[in-house]
């Protein structure tokens, strides 16, 4: 198979071709290395390419599957993941100068668990300062491949580039506030946003650590559920990780929607949303629909104030995590990530136990929604395919931000799973997404619902022109 071939092949796609040996994983890996070492110089997606332990790695699956021993699907496909998840020998900086120098003694429980499954890990995936909003000033960010002057979204910039450019056949991204799902939407791929729980946290870098959830970015649902499928689970290393069992994400994919109830909120998901963003889950519905969902209307839990606590909430736990170092190093902070600890500093006690109140309330209110639909449809965020000089507005603009956040930092707050789907593209020619979210520990219901979508439209074949 020519290389030219091979970048933008299904993670799912690429493995099941390996593992019937008609294609080699020392192949797959030195193509997708150089298709790095080609395109990354511009793109900036890598913070770390760990060239000679992929080749390394691949030679093994390659002896392995040879021998007839299978791991499963992601044996042998080269994959990547975001800077702040520790891998053994090589540099992890969490997107800060602070780090730079330090080399983990260990995996993260992620990392260890592709490893295990047989997936050669490429390098390191470039992200904001902290995984917070804003590149480190001294860190090249990444640029989206579909136009330099678009947004490649926050915090895992590098996993959203990389994978929408071919540099990689699926990667780890993280969420705390989108993080997960912005990326995915601005860079036209597939981002799971698993349940609070679901994946060990151990060996990653936090952010905040009630609201950062590690996740999948790939090119479809199916990739995403066999990367979930692998790195979900309890972890004695964690015990936040709770003890379910994992599910085959990819069983009794149907290609339907029979029996599945869509709920979606009208009056909340078109105030203030621009017509891209409401034409892309306009026509996700109108597909669901097609497919045999019966959509549902629905009023969502009014959810500004947990918008508005999100920021404070988010810095008393960054402050924590990163109390050996600020303020003690402030002046090696960028603005944005010193601001937040900032203000997690300044909150008091009370201020904290009443945030932690209204996210109960708000949690059980997002529960007792789900009683009556199996999921929720809903923009990616308010406006599609942002520019960077748009986004450079963005610490000024409160209706920016709250535009940005208004459908993805309350399902961190709740801790729900969510779905980023490539639906369609904005004016500018930037790819726009929507969510599906769902209840608590059923990601297999976004699998299957990413999937049925996926089989009917074809929005997550379309790539960049590099």
């Amino acid at each position: 198979m020519a290389a030219t071939d091979l970048h933008y092949l299904g993670l799912v796609d690429v493995g099941r071709k390996i593992q019937a040996k008609e294609l080699s994983p020392v192949e797959a890996t030195k193509a997708m290395l150089g298709r790095i070492e080609k395109l990354d110089g511009k793109l900036k997606s890598f913070a770390y390419v760990m060239a000679d332990s992929a080749l390394t790695e691949a030679a093994v699956a390659e002896k392995e599957i040879a021998s007839g021993k299978i791991r499963g699907l992601l044996h042998g496909v080269p994959v990547a993941v975001k800077d702040l998840c520790w891998a053994k020998g090589a540099p992890a900086a969490h997107g800060m100068t602070i780090h730079r120098d330090f080399r983990p003694t260990e995996d993260a429980t992620v990392v260890a668990r592709l490893k295990e499954a047989g997936a050669i890990i490429l390098g390191k995936l470039q992200q904001t300062e902290g995984a917070y909003a804003d590149h480190h000033p001294k860190i090249d960010p990444p640029q989206n491949p579909w136009n330099a002057d678009l947004w490649p979204g926050a915090s895992s910039s590098g996993s959203g580039v990389a994978t929408a450019a071919g540099l990689c056949f699926g990667s780890l991204g993280t969420d705390t506030g989108g993080s997960i799902r912005f990326p995915s939407a601005a860079n036209g791929v597939t981002g799971l946003k698993p349940t609070w729980g679901r994946v060990s946290r151990y060996g990653a870098f936090e952010l905040a650590a009630t609201l950062d959830h590690i996740g999948p970015m790939a090119r479809s649902a199916v990739d995403c559920g066999a990367i979930l499928g692998v790195i979900a689970g309890q972890d004695p290393k964690d015990t936040t990780a709770v003890p379910l069992a994992v599910p085959d994400y990819l069983a009794g994919l149907t290609g339907d929607l029979r029996g599945v109830t869509i709920g979606v909120d009208r009056r909340w998901t078109s105030d203030g949303t621009d017509g891209d963003a409401a034409k892309v889950l306009a026509e996700g519905l109108r597909v669901a629909a097609d497919l045999g969902a019966k959509i549902k209307e629905v009023a969502f839990p009014d959810p500004k104030a947990i918008i508005d606590d999100w920021f404070p909430l988010c810095g008393i736990e960054v402050a924590v995590a990163h109390e050996e170092t600020y303020p003690a190093r402030k002046d090696e902070y960028g603005p944005a990530l010193a601001g937040l600890l900032d203000l997690g500093r300044q909150q008091s006690g009370i201020d904290y136990q009443k945030i932690v109140l209204r996210r109960e309330a708000f949690r059980g209110a997002v529960r007792v929604l789900f009683e009556s639909v199996d999921l929720l449809a809903i923009p990616a965020q308010a406006f599609a395919a942002p520019t960077l000089a748009k986004m450079a507005a963005l610490g000024e603009d409160a209706s920016l931000i709250g535009g940005l956040l208004r459908f993805t930092c309350p399902f961190d707050m709740t801790g729900s799973p969510t779905v980023t789907l490539p639906g369609g593209f904005a004016a500018n020619g930037g790819p726009v997404g929507f969510q599906f979210v769902g209840r608590h520990f059923e990601e297999a219901g976004l699998v299957r619902a990413g999937d049925a979508f996926q089989r009917v439209t074809d929005w997550h074949k379309h790539h960049p022109a590099i």
